[in-house]
């Protein structure tokens, strides 16, 4: 477990094998990398803009296992994807244009490869030096990729010794080159891949009690298997967002004219049930920030759950929701979120979110609480927030992270098990 929790600006260190859901992984240092050729999947899957890479975040989480295999002596070859060519060849989805940047980053060449088989690929990994690193095409332009065919699998193979996931976003899916090859190489996980799933396991797999979780977002209707394993594994789990209105529509409470599955009031009823029986507090808003529409700048009043309009609508937490929310934080030593709790983007529907961000980064970087937080809503709200770096943990994961919380097996992940 993580003693002290991992930040950010420490930098990594290799850890010890790490268990979860009773599995195990092969530290990266136990490998045997010298002259070996380490096939290595990563996620490329970067935002692009004019054909140029716009945001290279993904590939800096790339640098620290590629540099150690490098440093080791391996020929490293970068297996990623890039945007749904479903199978096809589509030259506007090559990841060439990825070599360079990805090169300048690392102070290195990086060779490319117009496949990611046959002899086009093995060309290019044979001509590597040790230390060397290649950068092979878009593994999507095999439809064997997404379908995890084994014939593609073992073609992927052909140009590895070892096999290294590196990308903990691609996790989820059963894919050739995220859980194929892993039965057909000696696989371990790669430095971002084994932080993540640290971070994850001291936030829910076997965290320091008590825990809080906060989940947020529009429907509860998206988020059903994450509060159903939540309620019955946390020790607080406060919803806010849409999702709020339906379980405050569910209490008997009038919620306006707010977004609301009513449809799924007899499942919210039955998730507080649950989490009554299981000793998990539920943290509903207490009062709420309405306004007549959703605009930078509108008036806006705060209301008691008993006195919201017709007309209302419901687009933040209260203030006396948010104090109650802060004053379990500091009855917690961990925190896992998932989604705001309001309209963050639009102020001054973020004041909820905001006071909740900067109160629980205060708490980790003080070491007071291990915070983990993920998901593309909730990392936006946290950067909004101006306080991810101070988190203990940020994933940029998004569906990989979500599936992990709702407690289901990854199998990008379950494959990396010796």
């Amino acid at each position: 477990m993580i003693q002290p929790p991992l930040r950010k600006e420490r930098g990594f260190s290799l850890p010890v094998i790490l268990p979860r859901r009773s599995m195990t992984f092969r530290p990266l240092d136990t490998a045997d990398l010298a002259g070996k050729r380490a096939l290595v999947r990563v996620d490329f899957n970067v935002p692009v803009d004019g054909g140029k890479v716009a945001d290279d975040t993904r590939l800096r989480a790339a640098l620290p296992t590629i540099q150690y295999l490098s440093k080791q002596g391996a020929k490293v070859v970068l297996l990623a994807h890039f945007d749904r060519p479903k199978g096809q060849v589509v030259p506007e989805m090559s990841l060439a244009f990825v070599a360079a940047p990805l090169a300048e980053l690392l102070g290195a060449p990086v060779a490319f490869a117009g496949d990611c088989v046959g002899p086009a690929a093995a060309e290019v990994v044979n001509g590597l030096a040790d230390g060397g690193v290649a950068l092979l095409e878009n593994v999507r332009f095999h439809a064997g990729e997404e379908k995890n065919d084994p014939a593609f699998a073992k073609a992927l193979a052909a140009n590895g010794d070892v096999y290294v996931n590196d990308a903990f976003s691609a996790a989820h899916r059963a894919h050739a080159s995220t859980e194929g090859l892993a039965k057909l190489l000696p696989a371990y996980p790669g430095l971002s891949m084994q932080r993540e799933l640290e971070a994850l396991d001291a936030a829910l797999g076997n965290p320091k009690k008590p825990v809080i979780g906060i989940v947020g977002g529009s429907k509860v209707s998206t988020k059903l298997d994450l509060l159903n394993n939540l309620v019955a594994k946390l020790d607080r789990l406060a919803i806010g967002g849409g999702m709020a209105n339906t379980f405050l529509f569910a209490q008997g409470h009038d919620v306006g004219a707010s977004l609301c599955e009513k449809d799924l009031a007899d499942t919210a009823r039955e998730i507080m049930q649950k989490a009554k029986a299981a000793g998990c507090e539920l943290l509903l808003p207490v009062d709420v920030v309405v306004a007549k529409k959703v605009a930078p700048g509108v008036e806006t009043a705060v209301r008691g759950l008993g006195d919201v309009e017709a007309d209302d609508l419901i687009l933040d937490a209260g203030p006396e929701s948010a104090k109650r929310l802060l004053a379990a934080m500091d009855q917690s030593v961990t925190l896992i979120w998932n989604g705001p709790l309001g309209v963050f983007e639009v102020p001054p529907f973020d004041k909820a979110t905001v006071s909740a961000a900067e109160h629980a980064a205060s708490l980790a970087k003080s070491g007071k609480i291990v915070a983990v937080a993920g998901g593309g809503d909730t990392v936006a709200a946290l950067n909004h927030a101006g306080v991810s770096a101070d988190f203990t943990f940020v994933s940029t994961a998004g569906g990989a992270f979500l599936e992990w919380m709702e407690g289901k097996t990854l199998p990008g992940v379950a494959a990396l098990e010796p």
